[in-house]
């Protein structure tokens, strides 16, 4: 008699457990392949595209203002995927160790899973749009986006749902695909560009705007330091981890800015995928471009839904990591079913800015500049003894700048002012409370 043995699917279930030296496989090139499938997709080229649009700026100038702004935020996220890669913890439980177990459970973590559920819902409404125009254009087939974008939620929640591993082998299969597909796309737009050398000399330099929306573009990206310890948990050594995670945000980007510039500056389009696909006529390209614009999405969206579902679970521990991940799943089905709020993109993420920013740079200045990049064995030991207890001057930091955000124009760039600010001002609070402390005990 023959035993077939079926390979049955694994569902993650370690959740705040630190993840055992087994299962700590990956190495740098994919982690860097992850990053760059999490790169280009819909909401991503928005504020490229956005800064040439709505900002009046040439192609030349979005792309150098965002990928500087996004660069800069690029360097924080990897160095706070190092606490990941050492102890094999989620972001959002080892930050405890640096602002506090009450502000990272019912402050950080409830902003980053706001926060990945936004871009959850924006990334599924954008493909979603890509899909429903190209089977229109190419098939004459009308389905409505209450049918597509909850479909595609449900498809990426439950690949995240599964877990990490479900994440790195979706990518690693579609990689190839997307990777053409996103090629073909720079090809015809630097093709259309070609006969049309106008097109670059569109568009203006002003040092306010590139500014701005350098720093919508880091104030994007700088909420992954709350998130990135996430993926980088299961890496060979804390060096791949991070040499992995930097190089694919920064090769990614760069295609990002560039297809979201280029296509602004050319077709006036935020949605480079429905653009590219009216620039040929080519059967075999429009359906190339239309599964570049589908990986793309459920790229990025098992990473919205991957590190949601553990800030959820950070916030809530009692639910456990499957739990949380399908409450976080069913959210993020549910607000896919508002188109609107992809055209407010510019509010939405200045408006969670206000609480991401000063929130990054706290812990960015404590675990560079307080712990000089090292968790100490004390930290850890007393995250595991479960006991509440309040950073103050975290908290006063956060609390201060918050408003401070509000009360800035845009013309001062309120995210990178408010960053750098807080950065100084948090470490300069803790050594005066710490010496005040002292002096009170003597």
């Amino acid at each position: 008699m023959t035993v077939v043995n079926k390979k049955r699917v694994q569902i993650e279930t370690i959740g705040l457990s630190e993840v055992p030296e087994s299962e700590k496989k990956t190495k740098w090139f994919d982690y860097a392949f992850i990053q760059m499938a999490f790169s280009v997709n819909t909401g991503n080229v928005l504020v490229p595209a956005l800064a040439v649009t709505a900002g009046g700026l040439s192609a030349g100038w979005a792309i150098a203002s965002t990928l500087t702004g996004a660069i800069l935020a690029f360097i924080l996220v990897s160095l706070l995927s190092l606490p990941g890669a050492r102890y094999g913890l989620p972001a959002q439980y080892v930050i405890r160790t640096m602002i506090g177990s009450r502000l990272s459970m019912y402050f950080a973590s409830p902003v980053r899973s706001l926060t990945s559920l936004y871009w959850f819902a924006v990334q599924t409404i954008g493909g979603s749009i890509v899909v429903q125009f190209l089977l229109m254009e190419f098939a004459g087939i009308q389905i409505s986006l209450y049918i597509l974008a909850p479909l595609f939620s449900i498809i990426m929640a439950v690949l995240a749902l599964i877990g990490f591993e479900a994440v790195k082998k979706t990518i690693k299969w579609f990689i190839p695909l997307l990777f053409i597909s996103q090629l073909l796309m720079i090809y015809l737009i630097i093709d259309l560009i070609m006969s049309d050398s106008t097109v670059m000399m569109t568009g203006e330099f002003s040092l306010g705007t590139c500014l701005f929306y350098g720093s919508l573009a880091f104030m994007q990206y700088v909420s992954g330091v709350s998130a990135s310890s996430d993926i980088t948990r299961y890496a060979k050594s804390p060096r791949e981890g991070f040499t992995g995670v930097l190089v694919g945000n920064i090769a990614g980007f760069t295609v990002v800015a560039v297809l979201g510039s280029l296509f602004a500056a050319a077709l006036q389009s935020v949605n480079p995928f429905v653009a590219a696909s009216q620039l040929t006529d080519s059967s075999a390209a429009i359906l190339l471009i239309a599964a570049g614009a589908v990986i793309s999405m459920i790229s990025i969206n098992l990473s919205n839904a991957y590190t949601g579902g553990y800030s959820l679970l950070n916030a809530l521990p009692l639910l456990g990591r499957v739990k949380s991940a399908v409450i976080f799943g069913c959210a993020a089905t549910g607000l896919s079913l508002f188109p609107s709020i992809v055209n407010e993109a510019e509010q939405y993420i200045s408006l969670l800015g206000a609480a991401i920013v000063p929130l990054s740079a706290v812990i960015i200045a404590d675990y560079t500049v307080v712990k000089k990049l090292s968790i100490t064995p004390e930290h850890l030991a007393r995250l595991g003894r479960g006991g509440h207890y309040t950073n103050m001057p975290a908290l006063i930091t956060v609390a201060v700048f918050i408003p401070v955000y509000f009360i800035l124009p845009d013309t001062l760039s309120p995210g990178l002012v408010v960053f750098a600010a807080a950065s100084a001002f948090y470490p300069l609070l803790r050594k005066y409370v710490t010496n005040q402390s002292e002096i009170s005990h003597n």
